[in-house]
């Protein structure tokens, strides 16, 4: 019994042509009327923001506002080039160190050495984030604030 094959249903072949032509018929339709493309909105700036008199002025700054501000600029680009001063000696002292190893290894083991100076390859991708223009405000809660989804649906 399931061994025998299934017999196939026999197919009455003006139902089969009518399917054929009801697909048909709807293809020519769609073909007619061609699909309403829905618009990409990020790409359309919206006119009222085009108006060239919306310019900001920059702020006033009181003459004290912009010395306090040179001498802040100042002090904090001393304070950088001292930081990346001992960035760069702390690195430099690694790399005599780690120089001076592996002179001790490879006078102890070839082996050894070869597989130390390998490259390691998961060291990659390397994330890396800059300094801000203005240090975090310290105890800063950010507001809730409210959301209204203005999203618009397109249907076809």
């Amino acid at each position: 019994m399931r061994a025998e094959p299934k017999k196939k249903k026999k197919v009455d072949p003006r139902r089969e042509q009518a399917m054929r032509d009801r697909l048909k018929k709807k293809l020519k339709k769609l073909e007619r009327v061609p699909p309403e493309l829905i618009p990409i909105e990020d790409f359309i700036t919206p006119i009222k923001l085009l108006d060239e008199s919306r310019v900001r002025d920059p702020a006033k700054l009181t003459e004290e506002e912009i010395e306090q501000r040179a001498l802040l600029m100042k002090e904090w680009s001393r304070y950088k080039k001292r930081e990346h001063q001992k960035e760069e000696e702390m690195i430099q002292s690694m790399l005599k160190a780690q120089e001076e190893a592996l002179q001790e290894l490879q006078l102890e083991s070839e082996d050894l050495y070869q597989a130390a100076i390998k490259r390691d390859q998961e060291l990659f991708p390397l994330e890396l984030q800059g300094c801000s223009y203005t240090p975090p405000i310290a105890n800063y809660e950010a507001p809730e604030g409210k959301y209204r989804d203005i999203t618009k649906v397109y249907t076809q």
